[in-house]
This record gives C-alpha cells, structure tokens and sequence, in this order.
C-alpha cells in the first residue's frame, strides 16, 4: 500500500500519466485533415462536372444522331407510290409522257376534289421532295421558324398495306375519308391510279384482284426556335404530317421531335443529264418531250434523253432568292442533310466561338455563348427515283 502510494507519487510516473498531444501536433493534424478533406472535395466537384459535361455531349450526339436517323429514313422513302412508275421515268415506255411535273406544287393545300385536280396530283407525285430556306409556305402550319434554317416536305405512300393478312400492328386500320393512292396493274384499267378517298377499283394482274391501295404520306420538318413555351429558347426539331382530323384532310399542327436541333439545311442532288457515251462525255441534257431515245436500240443500255440515277454537278440549295424549279425537283435523286445540334444547358466556362459550315449557304456562329455544338451530315439516295433510271 505504502508503495502504491510512493510510485503513484514519483516524478516519473506522474510524467507517464500526463503525456499525449500536444498544442502544435493537433494544429497540425487538423491542417492535414482539412487538406485531405479540401483535395477530396475538389476531386468530387471536379468528377461531379466532367460526368455532366460529358452526360451534356453524349445527350447532344444522341440528339443529333436520332436527328438525322430520322430525316434520312423518310427521305430514302421519298416518291415510293407501290407499283406505280410515272411515265417519264419509265424506260419501257416506247410514247411521249405526259405526266412530267410542270409546276412546284404547294404543299400544304387543304385536300379537296377541286384544289386537288388531275395537274396538281401529277405535281405531286412526280415532286416527292421540296425544300424552302424560309417559311414562304404553309403559314399556317410552319410558325415560330428559327432563323437561317430550311423547311423540308417528303411525300410519299405507305410501306404497308392497310389491313392486309395477317395484320401488320405497325400499319394503321383502313378508315374511312383518309387519302390513299391505288396503283393499276391490270392494261384494261381505264385509268393508272386512284389518289383519292373512294373509289379505288382498279386491279392487279391478271385483271382479278383488287389492287392495293396505300395510305398517302406527306411530313413538313421544320425548325422551331423553341420547345415547350414560347421564349424557353430551346431550339426544336418539328413535324408536320397530311391527315384526316375532324372530317378535314390537310397538314395537322406540327409536333415536337427532338430538342436541341439548331441548324437545319437540304441540298438537292440533280440528275438532269443522260450518261456519258462516245462523242457525248458528260451526257446530254434530260427531255421529257420526246419518248425514250436509246443510243443503241439493240441493247438498251444507254439513253441519250434520260437520267441515269446518278446527280450531275454540285447539290442545290433550295432559297428564297432562287428557289428551285420543278425541272429540277423532278430530277432530284440525291439529298444531302446538314443538322446542327446544340447541347440542352451551357458549360461552366465553356465559350462557342467556332463557325459552322452547313452546306453552300453561309456559315453559322460564332454564337459566343456557353453551349456545345455539333454538326451532322448525311447524304441520302432517293432510291425510288434513282432507281427506276439506272441501266446495265
């Protein structure tokens, strides 16, 4: 007990029981605790920025990609009209055609038997694609157009049959007062085809069955400079598509597509010449006035009058000043699409200050603000026009 109480006492036990941290030592390990915790900090901040930067591009690609799947699976589809080939570009056809456009039709005019006359039909089926660099047509339809882009229409049928066997659940029902073109197949018809909304009699081969008929497509694809609310300032992919809506056929109020899209250009790829053959090196130029003129009759593998499928020169841009013509529409088998997309929300830090080149017409930007952009392109073939053109 006695020398419990004399350790407990000494100098040297009562500096074991007294030592730990001291003053400067716990200053110091705060110090590095907080440096610790402040690099911690920075690199979640840092992470947390480059993931929604890179969640920004990767939403502005898929925009611009789904874009442009968009467009060019509808234009590949422009002047599909089933089994029926127009005269002028039918190559078995020995007469003079007689349905060559001769006018650009007016794409948002409200169907009816005395607006949609025999003219105005051929008009509209041998045009399957128009393009505007200004909201100069379908006022009523196209509004709130963002500056500096292009209007594009694409006509064509349905790939699809209304209510064949067995049912196809991606094809729309037969209804009633909805517009289809029914192509004839059989030589005793009295007439090649029926664009209407009855009346659709004509036959297959062989003179026995009914011929199908498919529903009538036409989508208007425009710009709109904003979204949801007018003023949000987020640029908007539109549609427009031709259909029945309480008893009236006409282009229905555009729909929103893909958010994002802010540049919009088409050119048109022209093919106005015949193939080069000896002693005519670039071809000779396309006339509908006369029947088909083969180079060698025996062999049918050049036309001296005729397309060949493939466009000639530079692609044409579609403007205000100089818009195009229908003897260039009708020998349109090539468009090339430009989209310029735009990231949803800025960059911290980030300034635009590039230029960017779509097409012929003049450049956009700098826009000197803190969104991203990116520009996509794609050529697209009209195979329903090129096709009927080319030969061995």
């Amino acid at each position: 007990m006695n020398r419990q109480l004399h350790l407990a006492g000494s100098p040297r036990f009562s500096r074991l029981w007294q030592s730990g941290l001291s003053l400067v030592e716990l200053m110091v390990s705060v110090t590095i605790g907080l440096v610790i915790l402040a690099a911690m900090v920075a690199l979640f901040v840092n992470t947390s920025g480059s993931n929604r930067d890179m969640a920004r591009a990767n939403s502005m690609i898929e925009n611009g990609r789904l874009a442009i799947e968009l467009l060019e699976s509808d234009v590949s589809h422009a002047g599909f009209w089933g089994a029926y080939v127009p005269a002028y570009d039918d190559q078995t056809s020995s007469a003079v055609p007689l349905d060559a456009p001769t006018a650009v039709p007016d794409p948002c005019l409200t169907y009816n038997p005395t607006n949609w006359n025999a003219a105005y039909k051929t008009n509209l089926i041998g045009i399957p694609v128009q393009a505007y660099d200004a909201a100069s047509v379908c006022t009523g339809v196209i509004t709130n157009l963002q500056a500096n882009t292009d209007v594009l229409v694409v006509r064509h049928v349905e790939t699809c049959v209304p209510g064949e066997t067995p049912a196809n659940p991606n094809c729309e029902a037969d209804v009633s007062g909805k517009l289809y073109f029914q192509p004839s197949q059989c030589l005793t018809d009295v007439s090649r085809y029926v664009f209407d909304t009855s009346g659709f009699t004509l036959r297959k081969r062989g003179c026995a069955t009914t011929a199908d008929k498919r529903k009538f497509v036409s989508s208007i694809y425009y710009i709109r400079d904003y979204a949801v609310t007018a003023g949000d300032g987020i640029p908007t992919l539109m549609r427009s598509q031709f259909d029945l809506v309480s008893g009236t056929l006409a282009h229905q109020a555009p729909v929103a597509m893909i958010e994002g899209i802010q540049g919009f250009r088409v050119e048109f790829g022209i093919d106005d010449r015949s193939k080069a053959y000896t002693g005519q090196p670039t071809g000779t130029p396309v006339n509908y006035s006369t029947a088909v003129n083969w180079l060698d009759p025996g062999t049918r593998t050049t036309t001296t009058n005729r397309g060949d499928g493939a466009p000639d020169g530079t692609f044409i841009h579609c403007t205000t000043g100089t818009p195009c013509t229908a003897a260039q529409l009708v020998n349109a088998t090539a468009a090339r699409i430009y989209v310029l997309v735009r990231s949803r929300d800025t960059s911290p830090g980030y300034t635009d200050t590039k230029t960017y080149t779509l097409g012929s017409a003049a450049a956009l930007g700098p826009f000197n603000d803190g969104f991203k952009r990116h520009v996509f392109v794609t050529t697209v073939r009209l195979t329903n026009i090129s096709g009927r053109r080319e030969t061995p």
